[in-house]
C-alpha cells in the first residue's frame, strides 16, 4: 500500500496522468506477467488511482455545473467553491 506521501504526491497530479497510470496497470494486471505479490501492489495503486481520477472528474463537473439564475432569470457562471 502507499505511504500518505505517495498518496499525497498522486493527489497533485493532473487527471490525465493519474488515469494514463491507471490504464498501465490495467495492462501490466491483464497480460499477468507479474508476480501475486507485485499484482497486490499494482491493484491497490490502481484503487488509489481510481479513487483520485474520481474525486477530479466529480470536482470538474461540480465546476461545470455552478449556474446559478439571477432575479431577471439570466444565467451567469459562478466558480464552484469546494469548501461550501
Amino acid at each position: 500500500m502507499h505511504s500518505n506521501q505517495e498518496t499525497e504526491n498522486m493527489k497533485t497530479q493532473k487527471f490525465e496522468d493519474c488515469f494514463k497510470r491507471l490504464e498501465k496497470i490495467v495492462s501490466i494486471l491483464e497480460e499477468g506477467s507479474v508476480s501475486l505479490e507485485e499484482s497486490i501492489k499494482l491493484y491497490e495503486e490502481g484503487v488509489e488511482l481510481a479513487k483520485i481520477c474520481m474525486t477530479k472528474l466529480n470536482e470538474a463537473e461540480l465546476r461545470i455545473k455552478k449556474l446559478s439564475k439571477e432575479l431577471d432569470g439570466k444565467l451567469i457562471f459562478e466558480d464552484y467553491d469546494l469548501d461550501e
